[in-house]
């Protein structure tokens, strides 16, 4: 299961079962579930938990220090959920006291080649973050998200649940969710009706969170009044409570 060339810190916790490939450097505090394929030339550094039954493919940096100048070697953290794929040379960093010390990421996720995800990052579960896609530090993304390929999101921003990127989109500002955007600047283009449908959302719903889009974005209210209009449709509809809830705790404004 574990190749003899493989370096492993004795401080280390690795289930019976897991397979850890050649010239793979596993670090102290790093604790790795039952089920969990380490690929070779992958570097694990901890503070760190896995969970089970993950695949981290070749040449994949996870728990390193922060890329953060304020970090002074203070005590961070890295956690990782069940079922994720990181694909190679992905790059994962722990979290930084000036946040909760910890970076997340939950279950289920895809991370393609090349992918980034900065200190203090909050990750759901069942996200995809294809080739190259980069999340800047404290960056918060809810589950069932799809950022496309090159997208980058600027620090301390938040995407919203159900939520897809075009390639190449620059995301400075917050993204309600359901929402989809695309381009630089990043716009929005409408919502992501194909994700919720395969998701099973009802086409009535899928309807009121168009309504409830359009309301938005394209009534020329101002954000406030928007809001309003919103939470009178969310009597009806919880999901678009979820748009409301979202709204009022954004701390840098939506992409509008």
């Amino acid at each position: 299961m574990i190749h003899p060339t493989a370096i492993i810190d004795p401080k280390a916790k690795v289930g019976a079962d897991v397979k850890i490939g050649p010239y793979s450097v596993i670090g102290a505090e790093v604790e790795i579930g039952s089920g969990t394929e380490i690929g070779p030339h992958v570097t694990i550094n901890g503070p760190t938990t896995i969970g089970s039954d993950n695949h981290i493919y070749q040449f994949a940096s996870v728990g390193e220090d922060p890329q953060d100048k304020k970090f002074a070697d203070e005590r961070t953290f890295l956690e990782i959920g069940d079922r994720n794929v990181i694909r190679e040379f992905t790059t994962i960093h722990r979290g930084t006291t000036q946040d909760e010390s910890l970076t997340r990421i939950g279950s289920d996720n895809l991370l393609m080649a090349y992918t980034h995800v900065a200190h203090d990052c909050m990750i759901g579960d069942d996200v995809i973050l294809a080739n190259a896609a980069s999340l800047g530090g404290h960056v918060h993304i809810d589950s069932h998200v799809i950022l496309g390929g090159f997208s980058i999101v600027h620090q301390f921003c938040h995407v919203g649940a159900y939520c897809f990127s075009a390639m190449g989109s620059a995301i400075t500002r917050d993204v309600p969710p359901y929402v989809m955007v695309g381009g630089r600047p990043t716009q929005p283009h409408g919502i992501n009706q194909v994700g919720l449908e395969r998701r099973g959302f009802s086409k009535q719903t899928v309807l009121q969170i168009k309504r409830a889009y359009k309301a938005l974005y394209k009534s020329k209210k101002s954000l406030q009044e928007a809001t309003e209009v919103l939470e009178a449709m969310a009597a009806e509809t919880s999901e678009v409570q979820i748009m409301v809830d979202f709204i009022k705790q954004s701390s840098r404004s939506i992409i509008r």
